[in-house]
């Protein structure tokens, strides 16, 4: 194809797409709600972005239109397309598309899929794989989500909400753990599994599947697999620069994932990749201090799990208060994940609760950030729901010792970037 835009092109996924398609000789031009970092990234590529979406940005003669999962069909870009007959794929079914003739490494889960995929990257890249990547992140290392490869392989990062994992055919599937998540279109454990189980049962007999063969929601859906299953947790720990238990996870399964793609790999490769990965944009990300000295960390926790983890983290290594700004992410998440985050905030001093970030759902009353405050101050942790900028005001008097960290898949890493003097 030679002209394609990009109807939502800031998403993460939508921008290494715009990357590869650009590195492929086609002309790719696209549009967003709003500036940000990856349209940023973008424009220093050469990439023309349009800030605010019009009918009259579709080119006449786009080839192919390509649409982020968060653009609905009444979209006005979108139905000038229609107007003018031309094609239009979903980014999934477009990266279903570009991965169909090409050796692909898929990594899938609830938590840790995007560093995961960078660390294997790196590994993959450190050691002469010549690999594209696809990957949900800026990653430090390579300053892009996206990273130019020659051979016929493909790392990227698959997700699993409205089971657009299955638009995708691995050699090799990751699965990093499962639990309950995307809870608008999952209504249960055990819809979200039947998800995993086709994608386990679609990898050939001489791929592999790489994943924790003890984790009580994935071992019955490994009765099915065809190709040989990889305990990712049999791999011993690594000399990271990361912190927390989770990302030794997140190594063993990307050491893992490698060994499966090139048999002959040294362990000396994959130790020294590893311990010079230095990470991705919003994972754990240390973003300088505040006006009084106070450290300040962002990081796109948005699940119990993920949150309730990274906080142990940063505790094992703070000295003083641990100070949260949390933004959820969904009204259905929040709702019905609730017990789990009322839970999840134990190891923080004071939590701060932004109003729900709505996404694609509509509001229908029945929770709020002020009920999600509510139910984690029952369990002993100062917290108060609050506005962005009532949040920035508090988090700008965290004093020379404390430590601040924004937390959330919407916009809160904004508030920290703000905070920052240093």
């Amino acid at each position: 194809m030679k002209k394609i835009y990009f109807i939502g092109i800031g998403g993460i996924g939508m921008s290494a797409l715009a990357q590869y398609f650009i590195d492929h000789g086609s002309s790719v031009t696209g549009s967003d709600r709003e500036a940000s970092p990856t349209t940023d990234l973008l424009e220093k590529k050469g990439i023309q972005v349009s800030i605010g979406q019009k009918a009259e940005n579709v080119p006449a003669d786009a080839e192919m239109v390509v649409y982020s999962d968060a653009v609905p069909v009444d979209n006005s870009e979108r139905v000038r397309a229609a107007e003018l007959g031309t094609p239009q794929m979903s980014y999934f079914a477009m990266l279903g598309k570009v991965s169909a003739d090409r050796y692909t490494i898929a990594v899938a889960g609830t938590h840790g899929k995007t560093t995961t995929t960078g660390m294997l990257a790196k590994i993959l890249h450190d050691a002469g794989a010549n690999e594209t990547a696809i990957i949900g992140s800026i990653v430090k290392d390579f300053q892009s989500n996206y990273l130019h490869g020659d051979a016929n392989m493909l790392v990227v990062e698959a997700c699993e909400y409205k089971d657009h994992l299955l638009e995708l055919s691995p050699k090799v599937l990751v699965i990093t753990n499962l639990e309950w998540d995307h809870t608008d279109y999952f209504p249960s454990l055990t819809s979200l599994q039947e998800t995993f189980k086709k994608a386990i049962e679609r990898v050939p007999a001489d791929g592999a599947i790489v994943t924790d063969q003890n984790n009580r929601n994935i071992t019955s859906l490994l009765a099915g697999a065809k190709a040989r299953v990889v305990d990712y947790t049999k791999e011993t720990a690594y000399d990271l620069r990361l912190p927390g238990e989770f990302n030794q996870n997140n190594a063993r399964a990307a050491a893992s994932a490698a060994r499966a793609v090139l048999p002959m790999i040294s362990d000396a490769t994959i130790a020294e990749s590893l311990a010079d990965f230095h990470g991705t944009w919003r994972r754990f990300e240390y973003k300088g201090k505040n006006k009084n000295g106070a450290d300040v960390y962002d990081d796109y926790a948005h699940h119990p799990t993920a949150v309730r983890e990274t906080l142990k983290a940063l505790r094992a290594q703070a000295k003083g208060n641990i100070i949260v700004a949390f933004h959820p992410h969904l009204y259905s998440r929040t709702r019905d994940l609730l017990d789990e985050f009322a839970a999840a905030f134990s190891d923080a001093d004071q939590v701060y609760i932004a109003p729900i970030y709505a996404a694609r759902e509509a509001d229908d009353g029945s929770i709020s950030s002020e009920i999600l405050a509510e139910r984690i101050r029952a369990t002993g942790t100062s917290t108060q729901a609050l506005s962005f900028d009532a949040i920035l005001k508090a988090l700008s008097e965290a004093r020379e010792g404390d430590t601040v960290i924004t937390m959330g898949a919407g916009d809160i890493y904004k508030v920290a970037d703000e905070l920052v003097t240093t």
